[in-house]
């Protein structure tokens, strides 16, 4: 049985920046099949292990994850040949220069950081709109 196409894979362990990205995308009806993955290891897996042949429409990557950071995943997504197509989006609260500069150095399409204040987030992410 062939798998529903996955268009957003969210790799977010704040589960209050999760709800609030998933609820801006609702409401926008920006997409119709979003995963959810809380840590850097969920994302190896989903990627790398049992659901590898799930290719999202574009990939939003927080940075600073538990278990396996998101510079190593998004370093490991860009580097196979199978996933390197693949869009990836860094929304991060990290707006440091070491940071902005590894995303890219590896193949980030585009760098957000997310803002502080709760509007201005929600506009942020539905600006990711643009990218599919």
């Amino acid at each position: 049985m062939e798998s529903e196409r996955v268009d957003v894979v969210l790799v977010e362990d704040d589960p209050n920046d999760a709800e609030l990205i998933l609820r801006v995308f609702r409401k926008h009806n920006m997409v119709n099949k979003t995963v959810l993955l809380k840590d850097g290891a969920e994302a190896v897996e989903f990627f790398f292990g049992s659901r590898a042949n799930d290719h999202p429409k574009v990939v939003l990557l927080d940075l600073k994850l538990p278990k396996v950071s998101g510079i190593e995943i998004l370093q490991r997504l860009k580097s196979e040949e199978r996933t390197s197509s693949i869009p990836v989006v860094v929304l991060t609260s990290s707006a440091e220069n070491q940071d902005v500069k590894a995303a890219y150095k590896y193949g980030v399409n585009s760098y957000v950081t997310k803002p502080i204040r709760f509007e201005e987030f929600a506009n942020a992410v539905a600006e990711l709109r643009l990218y599919w």
